[in-house]
Formats: structure tokens, C-alpha cells, sequence
């Protein structure tokens, strides 16, 4: 479908919905795109010769995709639903920047459709980029499921900085499912932003850091609604000589619940790793657990956490308000400072879209 086709497809308010989970339908800020409305792919293009992108079920057929699908699960003995339909693969090839951002986009549109997908990416040796997935829902979607699997392979001296967007309903459940594979030199960033309701989310991605002086950064930005549950997690195994790993959560509660997990592994001496988990309560019925984790089983390694909950000092909306702000716009420009976007390690393009969006809607959440 071209691209003219899938703006016509949506009507206003989904297209507008899809935009919120980070997808530019005019593609000129992109490299490559990637749409899905339940189970049919609508778009796969690149628009670089550094990229390529295709659906799952046309990936299962390519001998340079095929060998790839489940391999991350297994080499953790962890099992993963086998049956899917549809997904992303995307190969970014040995040596290229790619300095646009590739756009992935997951949508539910029919009543009580449960979307199971498959994802696979690989990023080649010494290659670079940055991808951006959104998740979101139509209003049509009640009820509606999602599970996503998905693989990451960044080969030695790979960087891939992974952001996902979720944009979902109030009576939407989701589940993630993701590990990463990171060879020597390689890096891999992890992104999730959460700023709309949701009815559950139950994730807790790995990263698996193998090759010396491998670093992995999880970093997650939620707000959390009345009557949602978010349990956000993360895990790094730190394996390779001279590996890194970072955890940061920044969690805001409107009156849902929030588990923040963190588990840093080591499994080499000479890694070194931390979890930073902080949180604000905003609702007498808000809750937020910080669970955080360290486990070694050797002397020479360097983990550490930190955790911090509690509420919006009084002071501080007091003198904004005494500059002129009412007390939901001081809580607002309060909440904006705390979900700090430079924590993503963005580029200042999609730093700039994600601040945008998170400016929207802390705007109307007050």
C-alpha cells in the first residue's frame, strides 16, 4: 500500500492516535517504515539502500532472516509463543550510520483482536541507528490484545538505540517479550514511554551483554492512570569482560499501580552496573513498588542501586503558583521536569518529537 493509500485508510482520529505512538506518515524525518493494523501489514519500505525491512512472515522465508527466529530465547533456555502473525524484521548492513530514524508501528483496530507478533532485529558489524516503534490502539479496539515478541542481535561494535512508544486504550492488555543479544564493542539502548491509560502492561526485557566492553541502558519514562497496572521491568546479564549496564526508571502514579523492576547479573568479573529507580505519587490511591536486584556470585564486580518515592513538595507549588501558574500547571511543569527526555540518549530530532508528545499530554493529564 503506498503511503498516499495508508493516510486515506485511517480516519482522522486514528491517524492521529497512530502520530502519538511516534509514526510520521509523511516519512520525511525517516529511513525506513513499517505499518501493521492487527494482523495485515500495510507498509514495509526502506528508503535507504542501508536498510533493509520486511514482514515476519515474509522473513521466515529468507535464509539471511530464517536462522535468526527464536535463537535469543533459546540460548536462555526461555520458551516463546511460536505462533504469531505478522511483525518486523529489519537488518541495518555491516559498517552503515544511518542517520534517520527507521519507524515501526503495531496498531489494533478491530474489537477484541489479540495481536501476536514477531520481531527481528539485527544490526550488522560496526553499524549504527536509531529505531523508533510505536504501539497504540483505535477507539474502536475494545478489549483488545497484544503480545510482542522480539529479537535484537547487535554484532560487535553495533549500536542500536530502540525506542518504544506505547499509545494504547483503557481496556487494552499488553505483553512484551524481548531480549537482546549484544557482541564485543556493541551497545544497545532500550527506551519505553508510557504516558497514556492502559489497562495492564507485564513486561521485563533482557538484555544479555556476551562481548568485552558491551553496554546496555534501559530507560523508561511512565505515567500511570487510574485504574492501570504497569509492571515494568529489566534485566541485564553482564557475561563480557569489561561490560556496562544501566536501569533507569522514572515512574509518575495519577492513582495506577506501578512495579519498577530492576535485576543487574553478573556472571565475568571486571563489569560494572547500576539501577536508578525514582518515583512520584500524585493520588492517595497511586502506588509504586521499587524492586530492584543485584546478584553475583564473584568479588571483582561494581553494582549499585539507588530508589526514591514520594510526592511533589508543597513549596514548589506554591511559588510557582505565586508566578502566575494555577495548581494543575504547576504540577505540570513539575511532572515535565522530573520525566527528563535526555535520559534517552536521543538524538535532538526525536528528542524533540518525544518532548512534544510528552508536553501534549502531561498538558491535558492535569
Amino acid at each position: 500500500m503506498s503511503p498516499e493509500k495508508i493516510e486515506g485508510h485511517f480516519n482522522q482520529q486514528d491517524k492521529d492516535k497512530i502520530s502519538s505512538s511516534g509514526m510520521d506518515f509523511s516519512e520525511k524525518t525517516r529511513s525506513a517504515s513499517f505499518l501493521q493494523e492487527d494482523a495485515k501489514v500495510l507498509l514495509a519500505r526502506a528508503l535507504q539502500d542501508s536498510v533493509e525491512i520486511i514482514g515476519t512472515q515474509s522473513a521466515l522465508k529468507n535464509p539471511r532472516f530464517k536462522e535468526y527466529f527464536g535463537k535469543a530465547f533459546k540460548a536462555l533456555d526461555r520458551e516463546y509463543p511460536a505462533e504469531t502473525e505478522g511483525g518486523y524484521c529489519i537488518r541495518v548492513k555491516k559498517g552503515k550510520t544511518v542517520q534517520l530514524p527507521i519507524q515501526a508501528c503495531l496498531f489494533l483496530k478491530a474489537q477484541g483482536f489479540k495481536q501476536k507478533v514477531h520481531n527481528l532485529v539485527i544490526i550488522e558489524e560496526g553499524a549504527k541507528v536509531y529505531l523508533i516503534t510505536g504501539c497504540s490502539a483505535s477507539k474502536a479496539a475494545h478489549e483488545g490484545f497484544h503480545l510482542g515478541v522480539s529479537e535484537f542481535f547487535i554484532q560487535r561494535g553495533g549500536y542500536l538505540n530502540f525506542t518504544m512508544i506505547h499509545s494504547w486504550s483503557e481496556d487494552v492488555s499488553v505483553k512484551p517479550m524481548s531480549i537482546a543479544m549484544v557482541e564485543d564493542e556493541g551497545t544497545f539502548v532500550s527506551n519505553y514511554i508510557c504516558l497514556k491509560p492502559v489497562r495492564e502492561v507485564v513486561m521485563y526485557p533482557t538484555a544479555v551483554l556476551k562481548g568485552k566492553n558491551s553496554r546496555a541502558s534501559f530507560n523508561s519514562l511512565i505515567l500511570s492512570h487510574p485504574g492501570s497496572f504497569q509492571d515494568i521491568g529489566s534485566r541485564v546479564i553482564l557475561k563480557g569482560d569489561g561490560s556496562q549496564a544501566e536501569i533507569v526508571s522514572r515512574a509518575v502514579s495519577l492513582g495506577g499501580k506501578v512495579m519498577a523492576r530492576g535485576h543487574l547479573k553478573a556472571q565475568s568479573p571486571n563489569v560494572k552496573g547500576h539501577l536508578e529507580c525514582r518515583g512520584l505519587v500524585l493520588s492517595e490511591k497511586g502506588t509504586i513498588y521499587a524492586v530492584p536486584e543485584l546478584e553475583t556470585e564473584l568479588r571483582d564486580v561494581d553494582l549499585s542501586h539507588e530508589a526514591a518515592i514520594g510526592k511533589i513538595n508543597k513549596e514548589e507549588i506554591e511559588y510557582l503558583c505565586s508566578r502566575g501558574l494555577s495548581a494543575s500547571q504547576a504540577q505540570a511543569v513539575i511532572v515535565r521536569g522530573f520525566m527528563d527526555v535526555d535520559i534517552l540518549a536521543l538524538p535532538e530530532l526525536l528528542k524533540k518529537e518525544i518532548k512534544e508528545l510528552e508536553d501534549k499530554i502531561l498538558g491535558g493529564a492535569f
